[in-house]
């Protein structure tokens, strides 16, 4: 499933760019918000199509992010391609 969803994130003094939580609208058409309990950055500056199907080019930033939704860690992925489209895509296998 791919949705656009609100990202929240830090910048670190070297513009390190870190997720901490994605507020998104669920499955019942409510605002919910997950805090990102681990990530890591996937983007190689290369352009190719993502396992989750996503096609990326060699500016986006691509996340694989574990969040806790009814008690189980899950897996997504946020895509941000800055300049090009000015929102936080998510994708998650899981759906």
């Amino acid at each position: 499933m791919k949705q656009e969803v609100d990202v929240i994130i830090m910048f670190s003094k070297t513009g390190d760019i870190t997720p901490m939580r994605i507020r998104m609208v669920d499955e019942e058409g409510e605002r919910r918000s997950f805090d990102i309990k681990s990530h890591r950055l996937i983007s190689e500056n290369v352009t190719r199509t993502m396992p989750d199907g996503m096609f990326i080019s060699g500016n986006t930033l691509a996340y694989e992010c574990y969040i806790v939704v009814a008690g189980r860690k899950r897996m997504v992925r946020l895509y941000y391609t800055p300049g090009i489209k000015n929102a936080w895509t998510m994708t998650d296998e899981s759906e």
